[in-house]
């Protein structure tokens, strides 16, 4: 497990996605619309909201107030409060509460990708993510075979790659909504 990983600017909210499972989901579940480091810096801001981010006590919290208090945690307060807390009943319902069950009870690159598949709000692009982040910085093996051939949050191992993984991103996301564009037009 890394000491910390490289998403915010701030090296308590690092520490804690690298070392607390259900952060690092939250991150993954709040990077949309938003910058990586307002997505990441994300669970720690809850966190000291509302005092845990067990899941239990996730899906228990109305995490509306949290999440809209200034300054708000995401740029759609509403609907990612609901995110997180689908995001919360998923792991305490299908890991018992143990967020790193998603990759630890995987004992296939296909299960793994079917298990992260399954998360609340993950779509094509974060699976990819995560599975690059679970591999190159967790060690996790059954992630090899996922990895995506463009550059993802898995590259990022300093604040200075953080920087370049965000230009790739907007290049890569850029050509991706195009291709996926081109696709839909093609199949009507």
């Amino acid at each position: 497990m890394p000491e910390r990983l490289y998403f915010t600017d701030s090296d308590e909210a690092n520490r804690l996605i690298a070392q607390d499972a259900m952060a690092l989901l939250i991150g993954f579940a709040l990077d949309q619309q938003v910058t990586v480091q307002k997505a990441f810096r994300g669970p720690l801001d809850l966190s000291e909201r509302l005092g845990s981010l067990d899941p239990k006590a996730l899906a228990e919290a109305d995490l509306e107030p949290p999440f809209a208090a200034k300054p708000a945690l995401h740029r759609f307060p509403g609907a990612m409060a609901k995110r997180v807390h689908e995001l919360a009943v998923h792991v305490l319902d299908r890991y018992e509460g143990n967020a790193a069950g998603v990759w630890e009870r995987a004992a296939s690159p296909a299960h793994l990708q079917a298990n992260i598949a399954a998360l609340p709000g993950f779509g094509e692009m974060k699976e990819k993510s995560l599975a690059a982040v679970l591999y190159n910085r967790f060690g996790v093996e059954t992630a090899r075979d996922l990895l995506p051939p463009h550059p993802t949050l898995g590259d990022v191992d300093s604040p200075e790659a953080l920087a370049g993984y965000q230009a790739a991103k907007r290049v890569h996301k850029a050509q991706w909504t195009r291709q996926r564009a081109a696709q839909a037009k093609a199949t009507r």
